[in-house]
């Protein structure tokens, strides 16, 4: 079998998820991705986030300990900002649009203080998969990875929690991430959905879902937790706050 020399299995996994990873990485179509992704670095394209952090949503939150899933779309395509999971940004980068409005609801729902930091590896560390359905990109260009390979693995992650799963709570924000929750089972699952928490569609509500803003999907996801009898997510990242 060919190596992997630009994917590579994360040492940082638990066994459920390792069993799956060796699983996918055998298929054709990973072996593809690696192709494109072995192009794309020949060729000296820049490619977001580092290697190494590619899959750092799930080396973060472990298979077992798993309660939440914030699906994403794209890794942020700028300098510095992708870190491995979705929606949030390694400290000291400048808050994204889009983050600084789940801040925003965060403190609407739950009354908790607006972080200055756009890092979220404190809710991954409690079992949420901050999962971006394509796990790299190339600078400047959104989407440019999106139909290499990246959706069939995240698809293929998202239908292992349904199946071997209990009780995760999906958190879909968004038409794409609709799609993807899509196949999600909801007699043994929660899934929420809302419109996307970016400026242009915070405020969007449809027929099968309301507003971002104004949703209340945190306390939402605690109380079905809570239901569960699991732990609730302990939303508050930070005790500083800055006005946004």
């Amino acid at each position: 079998m060919k190596k992997y020399r630009v994917i590579k299995l994360p040492t940082k996994l638990d066994a459920k998820w390792k069993s799956l990873f060796k699983k996918e990485f055998s298929q054709d179509y990973m072996l593809e991705l690696q192709e494109f992704l072995e192009r794309e670095k020949a060729s000296g394209q820049t490619v977001y986030p580092p290697q190494k952090e590619f899959f750092n949503a799930f080396a973060l939150a472990g298979f077992k300990d798993l309660k939440v899933v914030i699906v994403g779309q794209d890794p942020y395509h700028g300098a510095g900002q992708a870190h491995g999971l979705s929606f949030s940004v390694p400290e000291g980068i400048k808050i994204p649009p889009s983050l600084r409005n789940i801040y925003k609801e965060l403190n609407r729902d739950l009354g908790l203080s607006i972080p200055v930091s756009g890092n979220l590896e404190a809710w991954a560390k409690q079992g949420v998969l901050l999962l971006n359905a394509s796990l790299s990109v190339r600078e400047g260009e959104a989407g440019s990875h999106s139909k290499q390979g990246w959706l069939q693995f995240t698809q293929h992650c998202i239908d292992y929690i349904n199946e071997k799963k209990q009780g995760v709570v999906f958190l879909s924000w968004g038409l794409f991430a609709h799609g993807v929750c899509a196949q999600v089972d909801t007699s043994k699952h929660c899934v929420i959905k809302t419109s996307h928490p970016s400026p242009l569609g915070a405020s969007k509500q449809g027929k099968e879902f309301c507003a971002f803003l104004g949703s209340s999907c945190f306390s939402e996801t605690n109380d079905y937790l809570i239901a569960q009898k699991q732990d609730p997510i302990d939303w508050d990242l930070h005790p500083n706050f800055q006005l946004i």
